[in-house]
């Protein structure tokens, strides 16, 4: 069971996990919740950035920007904007090394702690009836990962790691499929950086399964994940339940 957060913890763990070929699962840590100021939402760390820059121009004080800071990180989890941490963790959903739900929940939910007691009852099934990682990370999952990068206008720094994870599995990234596949790709999802929105915003439309639901047509979904179903199963699966 591999459980991890920021940015590059995810990708090392599936690196790892490319080499050793052992029965592997992964459960991201979750977006934390935004906090508030002056009836704005905060979000590390897009909002820091911009309200550092006001506090370097002059335009706010010292009172305001530590009251920025005590509001910016208020709960337990990774950014929750679409950093690298919250994109990785949807790629890793998308490219079925974690069970349907995992990328977006925020980690302080209940709803967190129940999916990861299904992941552990799954991490037991897989050591009965072991589903490897390269029967599950194949070029076709991988695609399906990339795919879903350009979808929710994802961080750049996941492409690096990916490339890295899809090199221990034998596969090379090719950057001009990868730059003609997002001229194909919808940008579904509106969250910071370059959006308006945070992770909760779409936890509560009910993360990537809906994104992937609206992807159906440009997705591999015959592609088997960790769960021991299709990508296609389960997205059908996700979509009946809401």
């Amino acid at each position: 069971v591999l459980i991890g957060g920021c940015d590059k913890t995810i990708p090392a763990q599936l690196m790892a996990a490319a080499s050793l070929d052992i029965p592997s699962i992964i459960i991201p840590t979750g977006p934390m919740l935004t906090g508030a100021h002056k009836g704005e939402r905060l979000g590390a760390c897009t909002d820091c950035r911009r309200f550092w820059a006001r506090y370097r121009a002059g335009e706010i004080d010292d009172a305001e920007i530590n009251a920025v800071n005590a509001k910016l990180a208020p709960t337990t989890g990774t950014c929750m904007v679409m950093g690298t941490a919250s994109t990785i963790a949807c790629m890793v959903e998308a490219a079925g090394m974690s069970l349907p739900g995992a990328a977006a929940i925020p980690a302080v939910y209940a709803e967190r702690f129940r999916h990861s007691e299904t992941t552990g009852r799954r991490a037991v099934a897989l050591t009965k009836a072991p589903l490897l990682p390269k029967e599950i990370l194949t070029p076709e999952a991988i695609t399906n990962a990339l795919v879903v990068l350009h979808a929710i206008g994802g961080s750049t720094n996941a492409l690096i790691h990916f490339t890295a994870v899809a090199a221990r599995l034998g596969i090379a990234i090719d950057l001009p499929a990868f730059d003609r596949l997002g001229r194909g790709v919808p940008v579904l999802v509106d969250l910071k950086p370059s959006g308006a929105h945070y992770m909760e915003h779409l936890f509560e439309d009910g993360g990537l399964m809906a994104v992937l639901s609206e992807l159906k047509p440009k997705l591999h979904l015959d592609c088997m994940t960790v769960s021991g179903r299709t990508l296609g199963a389960e997205i059908d699966a996700a979509t009946a339940l809401n």
